[in-house]
């Protein structure tokens, strides 16, 4: 990426111009490389929440908020929902391009290899309490797995890397099926390793010794759908928490639990549980009057969970096809009456044609849709940020294994802005 042209900054009265490169890439806004800024200055940038930052070069997801694009390697997510599944779609965040049939049936067999996990992890869960939230869970049991491990946590190796990346992959769902199970007292299942992914994470969540579990058909394709629309969304808080973490050199176990942990927060992965929550409180649909002028009103801490998107301010492209899966498994469930749901589409509905809403734009995002979704696969609304996670550790590794094989990687240290006490004395 060769600087176009420059852009000139005066850095203030007295102080002699200085030029800084612009930078073009693929897609999106061209970036101003600030790296001798300094240097030549003795200044640094203000930017809280580094929402005008380029932190890094990255060829994996592409995101333009004001024409709702989302693409992965390229491809529009819109496309690769309904083309693809979530091993394809792994497959391309991993390595750039879709599979052959060749490397989709190698690839599979790869993940399918780890799915099991250590009997003396499985005994580690027992130090949890048994209503822990399975956030909790993960984040421990996930960063365990370094203790396992020791055969390939040499990150500045390729091989390394990538067995690494298969073991996470393939063991989230088992952990979060059995944080699932261990919540709820319910002995753990085993993974299938002759079903597919998403088959069998649902087999682990759901199946029983007591009785056959058949996955529904429907059931397994919308968990897919999550699962892609999930799989990463470039530069997040939680992204942005793995490639930090990983720029220090740290194992790669340690820094898929630093995302967890950042992901559990209600304003990134918890915020779909944040959604069901405002529908609980809300109630009934008489009452969604009453709740969309508390939104409006400014100094009424209720706030409608669910619409609007700090990046998307056109519409959420996932959402789309989070919508259509939402009624596809509401159809095939005959879910439609539910209390829940009936407020949820009523909500949506009143939102949608709400001048209020449409002028700022605060569509239903896919957090929205995918909360319902879960809810009627069954899945209860603290494991919705769990499922997440599993979805997303395919982005997070692809994320850290770009960082660390970035020739320019340098370890992770933002500046500040420091406005405490000047130096003083001690009396």
């Amino acid at each position: 990426m060769p600087p176009q042209n420059v852009a000139t900054l005066s850095p203030g009265k007295g102080k002699q111009e200085i030029e800084l490169p612009i930078v073009s890439g693929n897609e999106g806004p061209d970036v101003v490389d600030i790296r001798s800024l300094y240097a030549q200055s003795g200044m640094f940038t203000y930017d809280p929440g580094f929402v005008s930052t380029a932190s890094c070069k990255s060829a994996i997801t592409f995101i333009d908020g004001d024409k709702g694009v989302l693409l992965y390697r390229g491809y529009p997510i819109e496309q690769l929902a309904t083309r693809c599944d979530f091993m394809e779609v792994s497959y391309l965040l991993l390595n750039g391009e879709l599979p052959t049939p060749d490397q989709k049936a190698k690839f599979v067999d790869n993940i399918k290899n780890h799915t099991m996990l250590h009997e003396q992890l499985i005994k580690f869960l027992s130090g949890f309490r048994r209503d822990a939230h399975p956030m909790a869970v993960m984040v421990g049991v996930v960063g365990a797995l370094s203790a396992f491990y020791h055969d390939a946590m040499d990150v500045s190796d390729a091989q390394h890397r990538e067995q690494s990346a298969f073991r996470l992959i393939a063991k989230l769902p088992t952990i979060t099926a059995i944080a699932y199970k261990y919540n709820i007292g319910q002995p753990f299942i085993y993974p299938h390793n002759d079903l597919g992914f998403t088959e069998n994470f649902l087999h682990m969540m759901f199946a029983t010794p007591a009785e056959q579990y058949t996955p529904n058909p429907v059931i397994v394709r919308a968990l897919d759908r999550i699962l892609i629309l999930h799989a990463d969304h470039e530069q997040n808080a939680s992204t942005s928490t793995v490639r930090l973490a990983g720029s220090s050199g740290a194992n790669p176990f340690a820094c898929i639990s630093a995302g967890i942990t950042c992901l559990w927060g209600p304003a990134h992965g918890g915020a779909n549980e944040a959604c069901l929550n405002m529908l609980e409180q809300i109630g009934d649909v008489s009452r969604i009057n009453e709740y969309i002028a508390r939104a409006k009103d400014k100094n009424d801490p209720f706030r409608l969970m669910g619409f609007g998107h700090r990046v998307y301010k056109n519409f959420d492209p996932r959402a789309t096809l989070m919508r259509e899966t939402c009624h596809e498994v509401l159809d095939e469930l005959g879910l439609h009456n539910d209390r829940l749901f009936k407020l949820a589409l009523e909500l949506e509905k009143i939102a949608l044609e709400d001048d209020y809403f449409i002028t700022k734009k605060l569509y239903p995002n896919v957090d929205f849709y995918s909360g319902i979704v879960q809810r009627a696969l069954g899945i209860p609304t603290s494991m919705f940020t769990a499922i997440f996670a599993t979805a997303r550790t395919v982005g997070w590794v692809a994320q850290w294994n770009e960082m660390i094989s970035d020739p320019e990687q340098k370890i992770g240290r933002p500046r500040q802005l420091y406005v405490g006490a000047p130096r003083r004395d001690v009396p």
